[in-house]
């Protein structure tokens, strides 16, 4: 998927973009609990009431930031002969969420240029809050001002939002759930994850498919259909995907009553299906193998290896194409996960996730001693 960049004000960089192709990284964080009782997991397996709705429908997702996300720094001509970027002399860097200015919340981007303004004209430092790993910091930065453009600068490159395509996974109507993507957003440029403030899913359809060849993962293009009306809300960004609130199953399901889900230990190698879209809106099962099966004990993201062995698939896809993370994997009539990274060279196989993750991040159950603690310091 390409960024789509739009220059807003001078200084200052506003993008929309989600990576939806999945990412190799271990970045580690966790999803608020949401409203509705959590069914609970024992050591004799998952709540046998325990069914969701599996989903496959594309989903365009728009995410605002809590704070602007530092991406890069700017050299500002200060003079014909100096250019400098004061915030890199403050000590911010790429993937730094600012939060506060001069002790005001950062909610909305045009607050940063006022702000600026103010603090150059009146030749005083700005005291602004930032997170970094997860810690906040202070840092002090005098704005400095562009001969050229006639404008106080901050010397940094920065946005608030993101959006892109991606696939639902599951729909919980008991928990008035979802959950999607089964990988983290990232930033394009930082590789940081976005710490969501706000944001909302809609319907989303699919124009066309660029095919994945061995070294070029494909990709998914679709725009986003009645963006009025919204589906969900995104409350949390996570290792294993997107999560928040919906209120209906959304159209185009192939599944009206939900079904029962497996646990990571009751997933097994061999034949399996996934539901995603290929074509406008109608979501489609295709074959596929599982050929292995991690053994987790505990929360991580590459918990399966899939391979696609659908004819049809292949020929209109090639195999895994970015916008397809997310789809739900079914096998023998369960729910097992959601697909999530592509084989860079070899896009007919890649990564899924377990399920029961991506339902213990959603708030949709809880882990209650399945496993016997079995602890060695190493």
């Amino acid at each position: 998927m390409k960024p789509n960049l739009r220059k807003l004000m001078p200084g200052l960089l506003f993008a929309f973009f989600l990576s939806l192709s999945g990412i190799t990284g271990t970045n580690l964080s966790s999803a608020a609990p949401l409203q509705g009782e959590p069914a609970k997991v024992t050591a004799q397996g998952i709540h046998s009431e325990l069914k969701v709705i599996p989903g496959g429908q594309t989903i365009g997702v728009k995410v605002k930031s809590a704070g602007v996300l530092v991406v890069g720094h700017h050299l500002i001509e200060v003079s014909e002969k100096t250019k400098l970027s004061p915030g890199e002399v403050s000590g911010l860097v790429p993937g730094d969420l600012m939060i506060s200015m001069n002790g005001e919340k950062l909610d909305e981007l045009s607050k940063v240029a006022k702000l600026v303004d103010r603090a150059g004209k009146a030749n005083n430092p700005l005291t602004i809050v930032f997170k970094r790993g997860g810690k906040e910091h202070t840092a002090k930065l005098k704005p400095a001002y562009d001969i050229h453009d006639k404008v106080w600068r901050l010397g940094l490159y920065i946005r608030d939002s993101a959006a892109g395509v991606g696939t639902l996974t599951f729909y919980a109507p008991e928990q008035g759930v979802y959950g999607a993507l089964g990988h983290v957003i990232t930033d394009m440029n930082t590789g940081t994850p976005i710490v969501v403030g706000s944001g909302h899913i809609v319907q989303s359809s699919v124009t066309s498919i660029s095919k994945s060849q061995d070294g070029d993962p494909g990709e998914k293009r679709a725009h986003f259909l009645k963006e009025s009306q919204v589906l969900g809300n995104v409350e949390s960004n996570t290792d294993f995907g997107i999560f928040g609130k919906m209120s209906s199953n959304p159209e185009h399901s192939l599944y009206k009553e939900p079904i029962p889900v497996a646990m990571s230990d009751q997933v097994k190698e061999g034949p399996a299906e996934i539901l995603t879209v290929v074509d406008g809106q109608q979501v489609e099962r295709f074959k596929v193998e599982i050929i292995h099966v991690a053994h987790q004990q505990t929360p991580a993201t590459k918990g399966m290896v899939l391979r696609i062995t659908d004819p049809r698939l292949i020929d209109k896809t090639g195999g895994i194409v970015q916008g397809m993370s997310g789809s739900p994997i079914v096998q023998d009539g369960r729910l097992i996960g959601a697909v999530t990274h592509v084989f860079v060279n070899d896009p007919k196989s890649g990564y899924g996730c377990f399920i029961e993750w991506m339902l213990q991040d959603s708030g949709v159950t809880k882990q209650e001693n399945r496993y016997s603690l079995n602890l060695k310091a190493v």
